[in-house]
Parts: structure tokens; sequence; C-alpha cells
């Protein structure tokens, strides 16, 4: 069980306390209307004090019921070892049980151990003792049965349920503490392990005080992070992948406050597999991806964590009692910090967080994010924004009816319209037809473009969209529209370049789970005529190599001709056959099913070839990262992707031509060219370092008692003007070079003797304020360093003035 969002939040207490966790192993007993309250009390008794199971003491024993469940009081009363002055009736708040203000719920009854000790053991005391005591921790809660009986209205009226049921719990780890003997789940068996490994990685021993927190939440993280990877849950920003970088980032910091400035959970995930792999077989199955994932996510974190610690730092400095929202979205969005990881630590120095203002910011990022995706839209599909009729124009009804979509089947339709309207000054009509062939932009596949005929009349579409009665569709119309029977048909040829690529996102999502991993999800796409992009979730880059056997795959598929299928059937049938459903995606009762062949299955609600072969052939054209754990793929299909191998051949051919290779011997030839510069280069390094390619026009200057030399190179490379630099500072001292590099856009290199550098003369600085006077900038390292020119033709401007600018800066003048 993993509890670290939602009703059940336990993620700030880990680490602070003895019970709490992100990860335990739940254990318990179940009855759906089978037996209730008399056999679940004895089943319950009989595994905590019987020898072959627990065997814990009946006289450590205490029970709790609800204070008005007088059926579950007299059944404990009857078990035998139980003495009554261990029994008590509590409240709600303690013993009843629901997950929301509406729904089934019941009354519980509670079984705790006493820990407080021997002396403590067997003593008699009240109720509000009894609490008192349990709030302080001498009695540990390890088995808890709830009795499902009522189901609760609207209005708080309980209603009792036709067959009640039994919902019962126990910790794994609270019992493994009592039975060994522990006041703290953390120092039994299973953590120790864990917690070892930490003092090793940060080299000092575990505090079990409070100074050992940051140990513990190390050592429960590492479980749950295990734990939600081998399910198949994966890093991102939404949903349980949220909840899994959240238990991360958390550890990170953690490890941060213990002085560790590198990976610390991914070495840990190694304890859990080797410790609880063989009761979990899916933890060894997942080795890999779960040590990449953990290593990756870290690795990433650590890059932005010191910038978002030193922010906190600045802002708490300040004096501010509130984090603002837009600071707490800053630190989100630039910095990667979970905003209950900001809250946590404002906490820990006495401030809080200004939740609401958080909340507009994240809200308007959301917002240009869809604008931006908008105007994405517009740009691929080169239509513009087609101008949208005001709300305030009414429809006219022509008929009655119900609009059914036919472009599975088919391209066109003749029909009737249903309803239309017209706005006159922005010259554009839009219509519901009755019978429409024209796919609305859903679940990432672009709308449809066409034509509609009418008696007279042809009108392009350029729009189409859904509202809650159906589809719309739009296009200009400069006369009065009068409704006639109208044939609306597809640009087909458009409609087929969309549905090669939309089958070829299934192929491509298949292909990556079989090369990469079932962690892989789709996270997002977009199908348009032109190409394809496939967002999904993984840790990193794909290797050159595993890309091009991903590629062979979706094209070995497309030649095997496979026939697309599809089929409406109920939702738990569908992902009973195999379908794959996607996590962010909301599916009805009844769901359509896109197959193709035996190596894909998905949900689906676009249009899509009739078999694989008319994909024709598949190229990925580039690949690269979205956001944390999400990879973006684009790729081309049928003519365009013929297209792309016919610009490759001609980029091939062009350079073998410039070579003067036949294309088979490019490889051979290159290789001898680079080593050729290579040789050459490491001679010019050579003659530069030796002083004998000394800078050109260059002069030598007397400037407050340091040797200033000022010249001019047509070098650009940075390693050849290293070089050269190192010639002039080898042996030099009192001494100051500036070059004014004339090739490309324009350079000042700066070099200054390791005497003057100790005198407190930097280079960047005079670097910078020369190139200020032709607009540029830059920096280095206090011995040599570079800036650019900014307007190259102000460059010689800079050169003039450079000896009044060296003696200046020489003085100390600002």
């Amino acid at each position: 069980v993993v509890r670290a969002g939602g009703k059940h939040n336990d993620l700030e207490q880990v680490g602070h306390t003895k019970r709490h966790h992100t990860f335990f192993e739940m254990l318990g007993n179940f009855s759906f209307g089978d037996y209730f309250k008399r056999d679940a009390i004895a089943f319950a008794w009989a595994f905590v004090t019987s020898p072959e199971w627990l065997g814990i003491p009946p006289e450590r024993l205490w029970v709790t019921v609800h204070e008005q469940d007088d059926e579950a009081l007299q059944l404990w009363q009857g078990v035998p070892g139980l003495s009554r002055d261990h029994l008590f009736g509590l409240g709600d708040k303690d013993n009843f049980w629901q997950m929301g203000d509406t729904g089934p719920c019941g009354p519980c009854s509670e079984i705790y151990v006493d820990i407080g000790g021997a002396a403590g053991q067997g003593t008699a005391m009240s109720r509000a003792e009894f609490e008192e005591q349990a709030e302080a921790g001498r009695f540990l809660e390890i088995w808890n049965l709830v009795f499902m009986q009522f189901d609760r209205g609207v209005d708080g009226t309980l209603t009792p349920l036709p067959k009640p049921s039994v919902d019962t719990g126990a910790g794994l780890e609270r019992i493994a503490a009592v039975l060994q003997g522990q006041d703290s789940n953390f120092h039994t068996d299973l953590f120790l392990p864990l917690l070892e490994a930490v003092a090793e990685l940060v080299g000092n021993p575990y505090d079990r005080g409070p100074a050992g927190a940051s140990y513990r939440v190390l050592a429960d993280h590492a479980r749950a992070v295990s734990f939600l990877l081998a399910d198949g849950v994966v890093p991102s920003n939404e949903g349980r992948g949220y909840v899994l970088r959240r238990i991360l980032r958390r550890a990170v910091r953690h490890a941060w406050l213990l002085g560790r400035r590198e990976p610390t959970l991914a070495p840990l995930t190694d304890i859990v597999l080797r410790t609880m792999g063989d009761a979990y077989p899916e933890l060894r199955a997942n080795a890999d991806l779960i040590r990449q994932w953990t290593l990756a996510e870290e690795e990433r974190f650590l890059e932005t964590i010191e910038g978002g610690l030193k922010r906190m730092d600045e802002l708490l400095a300040s004096g501010l009692t509130v984090i603002p929202g837009d600071e707490a979205f800053r630190l989100y969005d630039t910095y990667g910090f979970p905003i209950d990881l900001t809250m946590i630590i404002a906490e820990e120095r006495g401030a809080s967080v200004d939740l609401a203002g958080f909340e507009m910011a994240l809200d308007s990022q959301r917002q240009r994010s869809r604008d931006v995706r908008t105007a994405g839209h517009e740009l691929r599909t080169g239509l513009g924004a087609p101008s949208v009729i005001t709300k305030s124009v009414q429809w006219r009804e022509v008929k009655r009816g119900t609009q059914a979509f036919v472009g599975y089947r088919q391209d066109a339709a003749d029909t009737e319209i249903l309803a239309f309207r017209q706005d006159r000054d922005a010259e554009r009509v839009e219509l519901r037809l009755e019978e429409n062939p024209f796919y609305a932009e859903s679940g990432g596949q672009v709308s449809d473009t066409g034509h509609l005929r009418g008696s007279g009349w042809v009108m392009p579409i350029d729009q189409v969209r859904k509202d809650g009665q159906g589809t719309i569709i739009g296009g200009a119309f400069r006369e009065a529209f009068e409704p006639t029977s109208v044939h609306g048909a597809v640009d087909v040829a458009r409609r087929r370049n969309i549905e090669r690529n939309h089958s070829a996102t299934h192929l491509v999502h298949a292909a990556l789970r079989k090369h990469l991993g079932t962690h892989v999800h789709q996270q997002g796409s977009l199908v348009d005529d032109a190409r394809l992009r496939f967002d999904f979730s993984h840790h990193g880059p794909i290797e050159p190599d595993v890309l091009q056997q991903i590629e062979r795959e979706v094209n070995a598929r497309i030649w095997e001709n496979a026939p697309v299928e599809t089929r409406e059937m109920p939702y738990p049938e569908a992902l009973a056959m195999g379908a794959m459903a996607l996590f962010s995606e909301k599916y009805g009762d009844v769901v359509r099913v896109v197959s193709m062949g035996e190596s894909s299955i998905e949900l689906c609600g676009g249009t899509h070839v009739r078999s694989t072969g008319q994909i024709g052939l598949f190229q990925f054209a580039s690949q690269g990262g979205v956001a944390a754990g999400v990879r973006r793929i684009e790729a081309l299909t049928g003519p365009e992707a013929y297209t792309m191998v016919e610009s490759l051949q001609a980029q091939l051919a062009g350079a073998s031509t410039a070579l003067k290779a036949q294309p088979d011997h490019l490889l051979r030839k290159l290789d001898q060219l680079l080593e050729e510069r290579d040789r050459l280069h490491t001679r010019v390094n050579e003659l530069l370092r030796s002083g004998a390619a000394a800078p050109a026009e260059g002069r030598t200057l007397d400037i407050g008692g340091v040797a200033v030399t000022i010249g001019e190179t047509a070098v650009e490379d940075r390693e050849e003007v290293l070089a050269l630099v190192d010639g002039f500072r080898t042996g030099a001292s009192g001494a100051v070079l500036v070059l004014f590099g004339t090739a490309g856009r324009g350079a000042v290199h700066v070099a200054v003797t390791d005497d003057l550098v100790k005198a407190g003369k930097k280079a960047g600085e005079l670097a910078g304020r020369i190139a200020a006077v032709s607009g540029g900038k830059g920096g280095g390292r206090p011995q040599f360093a570079s800036a650019g020119a900014g307007d190259l033709a102000r460059l010689p401007a800079a050169q003039a003035e450079a000896p009044a600018i060296i003696a200046a800066w020489l003085r100390g003048d600002g």
C-alpha cells in the first residue's frame, strides 16, 4: 500500500515518527456478504494470540469497539483470554470508517498491543487514560476490523446494507516491531539493512533519535519508489507519476541534508530488490528499469536543487512569513520543487505558502500552453485561424434528427442539413449534418478538411469542431445561405496521410514497449497529414542502435500488411483482451478497440488505414525530451517518408561528390580527413605554443610598467587561441596580451600573467571593458578570457580605445 496523497497522506510524517510510511505491507482478511462480526473477531483473535501464528500473550492485548456497536462489544466480551478491563468503546473519530461523505461505511474494532513495559501490563485504567496512553505511544494498534454495514446518504442517513461486509487490515511492519521487541518499525529487520546502507553512503552512523530522520526517510522512500516503478508508474507531473516524483525529490532533499551531492536512492533500491525480491518477483523482473528511472530522476533534480534551496534561503532570510504564490510557482517551474516540498521547507522555517497564488500561476501556465498548442495547430494545418461565429448568432433548425458520424466507413456522404447559422459580417456559415463524414480533432488526430456541395454552390470546409450536440463544420460563404440537400466530401489525400500517421503511432507505441519496456506509456500525440509526434514515458534518450531496431520493428509490422480491425465492446472486456488504455483518458462503458494483427491493440476513436501495408514506409525524423521523464519522437510515413529518403540520398550523393569518394567508401574517406585534420591541428598548436606564430601586426606598449601587447588574429578555433596564449604566458611576467579576432563575428581575447592575477587583475574584467565599446560581452578565467565583438564594424574603435581602457584598468579605476 502506498500512502502519499489523497485522504491517506502520511508523507510529511515519514521519518519523524515510528510508524508512518509511504509504503507498507498490508495483511488482512475480507468477507463480501459472507461471514460478519462473529467470525471476523474470532479469526483475528486466533491469529494474534495462537502460538502457531503471532503468539502475542492475551494479557498484552487491548481492544476497542465503536461506542454504539453493542453487538461487537458483546462478542468481544465472550472472547476467552480477553480481560473486560481491556475493552473500550470509542467515538467516531477512532472507530468509524467511511471513505467519503456518502457511500458504504461502518463501525470499527481495533486490537492494540501494550508495548509500554512489563510494569504497566495488565493494569486496569479508564477510557480517558487509555486514549491518553495510546496517544503517548504505549499502545500500538496492530489490527483493524472494519464492519461495512451501512450506506450513508446525502442527508447523513445510515441505511443498513443488504449484505454487510468485513474489511480488515494489519501492518506487517508494526507486527514485526512487536515480535522483534522494537519500539519503532524502522528498527526491525525490514529497514535495518537500508539504514545501514544509508549510513555507509553518507559516511556517518545512523542515529536512532530525531537526528536520524533523514536516514529513515531514505529507507522508507527507497521501498516506495521501487514498488511504484515495478508497478509501471513512472515520474511525471500528473496523477500517480506526480506522487512518485514527489517521493523521489523529497528523498533527494533529505540526502542533500546529509551532505550527499550524488544519487543516493538508486543504490538503495538494490537493497530493496535483494531483501524483498523473493517475495515480490516483479522487483527483480524490473530491476534495470527501477535503477535507471531512479538514477535519472535523482540526477535531474540534483542539477537544480542547489539553486532552489538557495532561492528558498533568500526568501526566508528576507523576513517573509508567507512564500508568495508566484515564488512558489517559480520554485516548481524552474527548480522542480513540488509544491508540498516547498511547504515542508517553509514550515520547518516557521513560514507558510500562498497556495491560492501558486494555483493561479499554475493555471496561467496551463492556459499559455493551451494557447501555444492552438497556435501550433494553425501553423501545422496552414489554415490560419478561421473566424468563429459568435455565440449571439442563433442556429436555424432545418430538420429534426440525430447526427451520425459516418467517417469510419466513408469519405463522403449525401445527406441533409440539421441546422445552420450564418454570420454575414464574417461571411461564414456553420452547419450540422445528419450524416457527417468529417472527423473533428480529438485524441491527437487533427480535424479533416474538404468541401460541401449544394444546389449551385460549393463551400470549402476549413473548420471542424465539436460542441455538446455533435460536430460542426464551417467555411466561407459570401451569399445568403439557403439550405438544400448536400454532398459532403473529405479531402481524401489529406485524410489518407493522417490515417497513415495515426496507425503508425499505434505500431510505434507497441514497438517502444517491446524494446524499451512496459513502463512506456503514451503521454501525448499529434497526428496530421505531414508527420506524427508521439510523447511517451521514458527516463532518457534512446540509443541510436535501439532507435534503429524500433524503426525496423515498425516497418516489419507495416510490411506484414495485417488487417486493421475495429470493434466496440464493454470496457472491462477490452482490458481483459489486452487493449492499451491511456491513464489520462476517461472511457465510457462501451469502447472502440483498434487492433493491428497481434502487434497492437488499443482503445481509440480515430480513423485508420484498412491494413498496415497502406502506411507504406516509416522513418524516424527526430527524438528529444519534452519534460522530466517524458520523451518525444517525430516520424514520417508514406509519401513524406519517401521524400525524406530521397533528400538523404541527394545529400549523400553531394557529400560523395565533394569528397571525391564513392558512397560506399565515404566513411573511410571521412576517417582519413579527420586523421589528417588532427595531425595538422596538433602541429599548429605546437607552433603557437613555441611562439612561431605570433599575432600579426602586434605592438607592445609600456602602460604603467606593464608590457601590453595589442594585436590581431584570424584564428577562430578556441583551442588554437588557447595554445597561442599559453605560448605568450609561458615564462612571462608583468605582461598583458590583447588580441582582436577579425574572423567570423569578431572577438576580444585577453591574457594576463600570473603575477598580475595575484595582484587582483583579472582577464575577464578587462575583456568585458574593451568589448563593451563594440557592444560585446563575455568572460572566462582570471588568466584568460574572451568576449564577443558585438558589432564587428565597431571593433576598430574598441582597438583604438584599448590603451586608455587598459591604463584605467591597471590603475583600478571603475
